[in-house]
């Protein structure tokens, strides 16, 4: 048979498999909400520190909602059914997945819908030796669209006898992440500068000393943190060392063109 009827038997029967195959089913729509971190951890002033989370379905009509921790151990997934109007709150949302101990973004995937439900979550902290005193609950700002910026700041950071801070550097994508990160007091003049690699799927979440070993303290510090990988979060906290009242620091968009590294 020559070749020529050869190749347009081939092409024929390929255009007849493809019309046979089953069409692709279309991806399902979905929106996802990320709340920075939640955690259940032990912290300085012998306390616990827990993480409240509060669903809303504002959206008048029933959704599936998938919860998940995408840097706890085996990325526990909780999903549940949510009704138009209905609330649900996660007391202590980490123990709602069965763990005693675990810090990790919490990513709130709305199903079959391109818009997501309200999400609310506080952070405090329970006295261990007395689990009813409890500091006033702190709200995390929560993202609802893409978060990623090359570069960001974060303002208002102490670091002293009265407070202390730490921070948290978030790599939820699928390669590690490098972090240049400037500590300034004047915006444009570092005081110093370091680079953190982030693994892939990993929230570091550590004190600033750790960051800056030889800056010893400091009042209304702010970071300037560079990276050009996408999936990530940045936040902040500062704590008030006697009562260990919290404030959340959200990331800006840093008021300089300037990189981390060139700033001077």
């Amino acid at each position: 048979m020559p070749r020529f009827v050869l190749i347009v038997a081939a092409l024929f029967a390929a255009t007849v498999a493809a019309a046979q195959a089953p069409p692709a089913e279309p991806e399902q729509a979905s929106a996802t909400v990320m709340v920075p971190v939640v955690g259940k951890v032990f912290g300085a002033g012998s306390v616990q520190w827990r993480t409240n989370v509060d669903l809303f379905n504002n959206l008048g009509r029933d959704v599936m909602v998938m919860l998940s921790l995408p840097t706890a151990p085996d990325e526990p997934v909780i999903l549940f059914p949510l009704p138009a109007g209905a609330t649900q709150r996660f007391t202590d949302v980490i123990a709602s997945f069965a763990m005693d101990r675990a810090l990790s973004p919490l990513m709130v995937k709305t199903l079959n819908s391109k818009q997501p439900i309200r999400v609310a979550a506080t952070v405090y902290a329970v006295k261990l030796d007395d689990p009813t005193t409890t500091t006033h609950p702190e709200p995390i700002a929560v993202a609802y669209a893409d978060a990623f910026y090359p570069l960001r700041a974060l303002y208002g950071l102490s670091f002293s006898d009265s407070f202390r801070t730490n921070i948290g550097l978030a790599n939820l994508g699928d390669r590690p992440a490098l972090f240049t990160i400037a500590l300034q007091r004047v915006t444009g003049r570092n005081i110093a500068v370091t680079q953190i690699t982030v693994p892939q799927g990993t929230l570091w979440h550590t004190s600033i000393q750790a960051l800056f070993p030889l800056i010893t303290k400091g009042e209304d510090f702010s970071l300037l943190i560079e990276t050009g990988s996408r999936e990530t979060y940045v936040y902040g906290s500062v704590i008030e060392n006697s009562t260990n009242e919290a404030k959340f620091i959200e990331p800006m968009i840093a008021a300089t063109v300037q990189s981390a590294a060139a700033a001077q």
